[in-house]
């Protein structure tokens, strides 16, 4: 039996692990990197332009560093109204020069984001498709829909808004701060005095938000496991007329995810005026100290943009923390997904090309949650090309006999055996192709009749599928439907009968040929007239080909070669119809129950 581990995470360990999704596009990244550098020593250099100017224009003497005389022409410097010109028209086209560059790595953070996003989903959706059906009992729909969809979806925020562009403002901050002091180290501790309130502010803030973001996913998850839960139950809600009462059930529910979202509005409402308060007075303390020194008017204009770019990515990055935490905290939870070792193994490697079908199960045990036994050390052996019925009360584990076969639950004990080789050396794509399954619930995907039919198997060409369709006698109704065989489904099959949902499935079981056909209540929920399309389709199908049957219609498996009556996990008779019958036990019970019923 497999077990399900969750391994240890940390959070340099899940970034690094995200990280390791960026290899394949190692270039785009680092050539992203370069650009934050570039764009980072490249703020400072407007400013220092403006002050230049408004310095040359008040009649101050200035000396321009050399890498400015090597953009601007030597006669520029002839004259101050060309050089202002000149000046100003590098500005500009220094302008266009980053908001180029600004393009590429905004533009480039977020297709990075986006490829691994697309990666990373893949990645969970496969895992997710190989999970032990166990998996799926456990975990709600919604749940699992908010890890592949939305939690995903947050972790492309690490790439646009997250680690890289936090860096990137940090070292702008940082080139930006280092300038000013070169500038005048005086003037720029000055203005830096209103600061220790701003980094107050900041910590509060992002831990704030912080909080109201996860009371948001966890919302947004409860949200989306309701509703994905009664959608699909709205049949039992409306029929039990319990509408009021789960509508009270999802109010409460909107209601956390509203006052987490008001949370995380209010911490906006407060922090960002701080923000304007704390600009404001360090501008104010500039102006007083350039009037108090008689310094330049470029200073004071060059000092108040400094300012402006030093508080323009101060304004976001607290926020930015929060999104990396976030896309942090939803990589956390896809890959305790993709970390689930609760996994169907498929280590076999035994795949024959044909299989004739005897099957044998050998003192097996089976819980789907120990120690609640389903199975109780079954007993019984088919022979290749024999029908075998399975019969009992609702509960006594026909249906889990097949999900075990079928390796869709892993078994603790005992053995089963295919051809006389276990089960599980059987490579699992082999192993479930050679078994044919119709089942009592019978799900249809969104689409169109031949495509539930041969669920996109190209292999499967139009020919055969009528000649299958022939058979159980369902040719001629599709055809009368609105576009044949491309007549669209809706989810579920929610445009068909309940008789005709189960008879395309017979058409799905038909069509792969299997070697071993289980039909599991395949009768239980049809009229008599698509029942008897159904028996003559299964005379058949069943000449040849190893057959088990499950059926509370005792007149649908008389015809078998054996007949295994189960009760509590365990079998309690076997033989054929007629001694059972003489025997006089439970199954006589049940066919005389039966009988009564019809009376």
């Amino acid at each position: 039996m497999s077990t399900t581990q969750t391994k240890p995470m940390f959070k340099g360990s899940i970034l690094k692990r995200v990280f390791s999704f960026v290899n394949p596009y190692r270039f785009i990244f680092w050539s992203n990197v370069v650009l934050a550098i570039v764009l980072a020593f490249a703020t400072p250099v407007r400013p220092f332009l403006i002050q230049s100017t408004v310095n040359i224009a008040i009649g101050k003497n200035v000396v321009l560093p050399a890498w400015v005389h090597f953009f601007i022409p030597v006669a520029a410097f002839s004259e101050v109204i060309k050089l202002i010109i000149a000046i100003t028209l590098f500005q500009v086209g220094f302008i266009i020069f980053e908001t180029v560059l600004r393009f590429f790595f905004s533009f480039g953070m977020a297709w990075l984001g986006q490829q691994v996003v697309r990666d990373l989903r893949n990645k969970v959706y496969d895992k997710i498709m190989h999970w032990e059906m166990r998996q799926f009992d456990q975990t709600p729909i919604g749940t699992l829909t908010t890890r592949t969809i939305n939690d995903i979806e947050s972790i492309n925020d690490i790439f646009s808004d997250g680690l890289i562009p936090i860096l990137a403002d940090m070292l702008t901050i940082v080139v930006t701060l280092t300038t000013m002091f070169v500038i005048n180290w005086k003037l720029t501790l000055i203005c830096l005095i209103p600061f220790p309130i701003m980094l107050v502010a900041t910590y509060f803030f992002k831990e704030s938000v912080n909080k109201s973001f996860i009371q948001v996913r966890n919302a947004v998850a409860a949200l989306n496991a309701f509703v994905q839960e009664h959608i699909s139950g709205m049949q039992v809600v409306q029929a039990f007329a319990a509408e009021e009462q789960e509508m009270k059930k999802f109010v409460a529910i909107n209601e956390r995810h509203k006052l987490a979202n008001i949370k995380a509005i209010f911490a906006y409402s407060v922090f960002f005026p701080v923000v304007e308060v704390v600009l404001a007075l360090s501008i104010g303390l500039i102006v007083w100290w350039v009037a108090g020194q008689s310094l330049d008017a470029g200073m004071l204009v060059a000092f108040i943009l400094f300012l402006n770019q030093i508080f323009r990515p101060l304004r976001m990055i607290a926020d930015k923390f929060n999104v990396l935490q976030m896309g942090m905290v939803a990589a956390e939870r896809v890959f305790k997904v993709l970390d689930n070792e609760d996994v169907t193994a498929n280590n076999g490697t035994y795949a024959p090309t044909n299989i004739a079908g005897k099957i044998q199960f050998n003192k097996v045990h089976f819980a789907y949650s120990e120690p609640s036994w389903v199975l109780k050390g079954i007993n019984f052996t088919v022979q290749a090309g024999e029908t075998v019925a399975l019969v009992g009360h609702t509960g006594s584990g026909k249906t889990s006999i097949i999900s075990i076969l079928n390796r869709l639950y892993p078994y603790q004990s005992g053995q089963i055996l295919l051809d006389d080789h276990p089960i599980e050396d059987y490579a699992l794509d082999r192993l479930r192709a050679s078994i044919g399954v119709v089942l009592q619930d019978v799900f249809l995907f969104s689409g169109s009749v031949y495509d539930n039919i041969t669920l996109r198997n190209p292999a499967i060409s139009k020919e055969q599928v009528h000649e299958a369709a022939k058979m159980i006698g369902m040719h001629d109704f599709i055809m009368q439907l609105p576009g044949g065989y491309d007549y669209h489904v809706m989810e579920r099959g929610a445009t068909l009968s309940l008789g005709q949902r189960q008879l395309l499935s017979f058409i799905r079981a038909l069509l792969y040929n299997p070697s071993i056909l289980i039909l599991d209540e395949a009768t239980s929920s049809i009229d008599t007239e698509s029942e008897q399309l159904i028996e003559k389709a299964i005379d058949a199908l069943i000449k040849g080909r190893t057959s088990i049957v499950i059926a509370h219609r005792l007149s649908t498996i008389r015809k078998a070669n054996k007949i295994i009556v189960l009760d509590k996990g365990e079998i309690v008779e076997m033989g054929t119809h007629n001694e059972l019958l003489k025997l006089g036990g439970f199954y006589a019970t049940l066919t005389e129950m039966q009988f009564a019923e019809k009376k």
